[in-house]
């Protein structure tokens, strides 16, 4: 101990140190394409388990409920958490049920209704703009190119949609296995929640093995305080999604447009992922309402404007209160680093992640920092 730290007082071990940590770290950012195929060949034969214990630890809260406030007289603790996971499951079930029966029907729907009708739109679009830049023409203004290319843009995307329609085996396949492994994943939660104070348990003895006792509580300190960022993030943001897909369907029953539920389910996912999921809602809804009438675009894209400014400023404040305060900045960078590591899920759990994140920089770091500054001005010198 005695050699390590006089080694460790060198001139050049610091400099060693910051540098071999830079060559690491730039190899890690340079290489991350490489990475991410490594840990998704290695997740894709572990999915099954890993969404298992995703479905297991997003649904522990309902299970908690039931046991604590609906069968807290059952005095065997293996009896209640039983009925809980039976009563949750009963719930989810016709919940899904619920939705499947109003909605899909509906979706489906109005998707093989757009792709049959996708070259009446694309061609009253084309009409619609060749008229423009007719009239835009006699105006002396040449917008040739812009309509040139407008229309190349729609014949393409309509050979293209119109032409993969003989894909729905293949892709009724991929639907068949993702649903089996869903039925698997679903089961192995089924397991992890009835077991899940064993497992527990378990846990807290391997870490109480290889930790300091002081070191331990710390670390489950912080671990709770972390369990209820990320619970408590999911709850409302699912929450959140929910409520603006609700106010673009009654909006659009109001204005009696077309593929109401269709846009409002597109909107009300996309505005789970943080920052640009409202955009490419947006986006997608727009494209959809301009193939029937460019005006419902406009308008489309006003009230959404509207409608994200109400969620911003109004009601995720409401919901999330300031239990997830985290700079801006924060999360612009965890959406962007999130995005490129993980996808759509980095992206989605950018938010939680910037606030635990925040969360270890505030309240430990700070406050460690703190300490040794008003120990080291106690200090005599």
């Amino acid at each position: 101990m005695k050699i390590r730290k006089e080694w460790l007082k060198q001139r050049w071990v610091p400099y060693t140190i910051a540098t071999c940590s830079a060559v690491l770290l730039y190899l890690f950012f340079t290489n991350l394409n490489h990475i991410n195929s490594g840990i998704g060949a290695f997740f894709s034969y572990l999915s099954p388990v890993i969404y298992g214990i995703i479905i297991a630890y997003v649904i522990n809260p309902l299970v908690e409920t039931f046991e604590e406030h609906v069968f807290y007289k059952v005095k065997k603790y293996s009896h209640r958490r039983l009925y809980a996971v039976i009563a949750s499951t009963i719930v989810l079930i016709i919940f899904f049920i619920i939705l499947l029966v109003a909605l899909i029907p509906q979706i489906a729907d109005s998707v093989m209704n757009l792709i049959t009708n996708f070259k009446t739109y694309a061609t009253g679009l084309q009409d619609l703009i060749t008229q423009a830049s007719q009239s835009l023409g006699n105006s002396n203004i040449n917008v040739s190119s812009i309509a040139n290319a407008g229309n190349n843009a729609l014949n393409s995307l309509t050979k293209m949609i119109t032409g993969h329609t003989g894909n729905i085996i293949s892709t009724s396949f991929n639907i068949g296995t993702g649903i089996f492994n869903g039925v698997i994943s679903c089961i192995l939660a089924l397991y992890f929640l009835l077991d899940a104070r064993r497992i527990q348990n378990n846990l807290r003895k391997i870490f109480k093995g290889i930790m300091d006792i002081h070191v331990y509580h710390k670390a489950t300190s912080f671990w709770r305080r972390c369990n209820r960022i990320l619970i408590r993030y999911i709850i409302f943001d699912l929450l959140d999604g929910l409520i603006v897909g609700v106010l673009n369907f009654i909006f659009f029953l109001i204005v009696g447009w077309p593929y109401s539920v269709l846009i409002s389910v597109v909107v009300g996912v996309t505005n789970l992922a943080p920052t640009f999921g409202p955009i490419v809602g947006c986006v997608i809804g727009a494209f959809i309402l301009v193939l029937i009438n460019p005006w419902y675009a406009l308008w489309f894209i006003l009230f959404t404007i509207a409608l994200q400014t109400l969620d911003g400023y109004f009601i995720k404040p409401k919901l999330f209160g300031d239990s997830l305060g985290v700079p801006a900045i924060w999360v612009l960078v965890f959406i962007i680093v999130g995005g490129r590591m993980f996808g759509v899920w980095g992206i989605m759990l950018a938010i939680p992640c910037a606030a635990i994140i925040n969360y270890i920089y505030e309240d430990v770091f700070l406050q460690r920092m703190e300490k040794r500054a008003s120990l080291n001005a106690k200090t005599p010198h």
